[in-house]
């Protein structure tokens, strides 16, 4: 239980992901916002002003928040990033340097060997890699792309119980995953595009880091191969996966069933404010999960899973969906800095004030 709410801010607070970060800090048990920054355009308005938070309004504290310059101090304990990578390689830096934990979202860090890719019900064990780092008495946890998340959760169970060696997965994902203004709507609309932009490249090395195990050395990755597509869909939150596996060993439907319905997510991780009840949960319907229906199950952080059946290629075949705006970024943003308090990191426990630079 934390006493007193602690102090942090969001940088590149604008934009998709910064904003439902603002939406969810602000009804927080934990964490109080006190800062905002953003690029030039948005400095000196506040984010009632800017407008266009879309479900409810904002209460008048965070309503008055004015939004910094990207270059200014902000006197918070942890600093939400949600910078593209492009800033965040070098800004996320500067911050863990001033002496502050920076939660991030983007991808700039995530392969890092000194870097937790983090999601709580996985792997909370690989945030010992914070005390290793090199950062000036800050640091870094990230967490991992949107689709990475849902197939994560999907294959840990799994892995856990059987063995995972070979997937291949299509991700159909949603406008939102672009950012704002993102896709435009004679490209997508009665349409589709079999191409993200490194999308695909991240779907293949991420899991194996987040499935890996902490050595003195670092992670050392497991040995899952993926193979992904990634294609762009008119959906506006919510990604679906088409998920087939190859097992270590082959078992019964139901018996995979069982697993995968059962898994409560690593014990630190549980009772957490953004933790949901479930991780995980398996649906029966025979055209279920779909992205509309199923997206905001546990406050859009469980990740639902449907038409389990078996592979006549490999062994199983499944389709998950995730919200990639809350599982996917803010939602596993808030969780990971959660578990950072939980278990007593230092850098979460101090307020601290710390420049951000940005070229």
């Amino acid at each position: 239980m934390v006493r007193e709410r602690i102090p942090v801010g969001v940088v590149g607070a604008t934009g998709v992901v910064g904003q439902e970060l603002v939406r969810r800090l602000a009804r927080h048990p934990w964490f109080e916002l006190v800062a905002v920054a953003a690029s030039e355009r948005s400095v000196g308005r506040t984010l009632g002003e800017l407008g266009g938070w879309g479900e409810g309004e904002l209460p008048a504290a965070i309503a008055a928040l004015a939004v910094q310059p990207l270059a200014s101090s902000l006197p918070a304990s942890i600093v939400f990033s949600a910078l593209d990578a492009a800033l965040a390689a070098r800004a996320e830096e500067e911050l863990a340097r001033a002496g502050g934990t920076v939660v991030s979202n983007a991808s700039a860090w995530r392969m890092d060997p000194r870097v937790p890719l983090l999601i709580p019900e996985v792997n909370p064990e690989h945030l010992a890699l914070l005390r290793r780092q090199e950062f000036g008495g800050g640091g870094i946890v990230t967490n991992p792309n949107c689709c990475v998340a849902g197939l994560t959760l999907v294959l840990k169970p799994l892995h856990d119980a059987f063995g995972v060696e070979e997937v291949m997965v299509t991700t159909f994902q949603a406008v939102s995953g672009a950012g704002y203004p993102g896709v435009p709507s004679l490209d997508i609309l009665d349409n589709l595009i079999p191409h993200i932009a490194g999308e695909e490249e991240k779907i293949q090395s991420e899991p194996a880091k987040i499935l890996g195990v902490l050595t003195a050395d670092g992670v050392a990755p497991t040995p899952v191969r993926i193979s992904a597509q990634a294609v762009r869909v008119p959906v506006r939150h919510g990604h679906t996966l088409s998920i087939a596996l190859r097992l270590g060993r082959r078992v019964p439907l139901e018996e995979v069933r069982r697993v995968l319905a059962g898994w409560p997510g690593a014990s630190p991780a549980r009772g957490l404010p953004s933790a949901p009840a479930r991780p995980l949960e398996v649906l029966e319907e025979p055209d279920v999960p779909q992205p509309l229906r199923h997206r905001d199950i546990g406050g859009g952080m469980t990740v639902t899973v449907g038409r389990l059946r078996p592979c006549p290629v490999w062994d199983v075949r499944l389709v998950a969906v995730v919200h990639n705006a809350v599982r996917g970024a803010a939602g596993a943003a808030l969780l990971n800095a959660e578990l950072l308090v939980r278990e007593g990191l230092p850098q979460a426990a101090q307020p601290a004030s710390r420049g951000l630079w940005v070229a």
